[in-house]
C-alpha cells in the first residue's frame, strides 16, 4: 500500500488499539499517545479513526495477499481466505466492530478490494473472473461462520476449493477449444 498517509508506527499503535479496545472505542488521541507522536500528525494524516482503521485494514489484508503463492490460484484463494479468517484484527473487527465492514460489501469496493484484484486478475485470466472469484472468496470469509455444523470449517474450505477448481479449470477448457 503506497499513500501519502502511510506511516507503520502509527499503523502498528492503531492496530494495537483497535485489538485493544475495538474501533468505536479506539481514539485519535490513543493512537498518537501510543505511537509517541502529536495528536497533529495523526489529524495531518487522517481526519478520524475510520479513515484510520481503513488504511489499516488495506495494510494488514495486503500483507496477507502478499504472502501468498499464486502460481496455484485456487489454492492461493483458499489460503487467503484462511489467512483473513485468523487474522487478528479481522476478528476484533467482526467481533466488536461488524458494522464497519457494510460499506465493502454494499456500497462501495474498496483499497484492499483494488489491491486484491491487482493480484487476482493476472492470476486468474481477467477481471470479470477475478472478480467472481473474490466475491465467492469474500461470501467464505463473512459467511461461512453462519454455516457450521453439521459440517466444519475444513470441510466449507474443501467446497470452496472444489468451486473454485470447477470454475477456474471449466474456464481454462472453454479458453483452449474456442477458434
Amino acid at each position: 500500500m503506497t499513500s501519502i498517509r502511510h506511516n507503520d508506527g502509527v499503523l502498528d499503535a492503531a492496530r494495537d488499539c483497535v485489538l485493544a479496545y475495538g474501533v468505536r472505542r479506539t481514539t485519535l488521541t490513543d493512537v498518537a499517545r501510543r505511537a509517541g507522536v502529536s495528536r497533529m500528525t495523526i489529524y495531518r494524516r487522517w481526519p478520524d479513526v475510520r479513515t484510520l482503521v481503513a488504511d489499516l485494514m488495506t495494510r494488514e489484508w495486503v500483507r496477507v495477499v502478499a504472502g501468498l503463492d499464486l502460481s496455484d490460484p485456487v489454492r492461493a484463494v483458499v489460503a487467503g481466505v484462511r489467512g483473513l479468517r485468523e487474522h487478528p484484527l479481522w476478528r476484533k473487527i467482526v467481533a466488536a466492530d461488524p458494522e464497519l465492514l457494510v460499506p465493502y460489501l454494499l456500497d462501495r469496493r474498496g483499497a484492499s478490494h483494488d489491491a486484491i484484484l491487482e493480484v487476482l486478475e493476472p492470476a486468474v485470466g481477467d477481471p470479470a473472473r477475478a472478480r467472481a472469484v473474490l466475491l465467492v472468496a469474500q461470501s467464505f470469509l463473512l459467511s461461512a461462520p453462519t454455516m457450521l455444523d453439521p459440517v466444519t470449517m475444513d470441510e466449507l474450505d474443501a467446497e470452496l476449493t472444489a468451486l473454485l477448481e470447477a470454475y477456474l479449470g471449466q474456464l481454462a477448457e472453454r479458453r483452449q477449444t474456442l477458434p
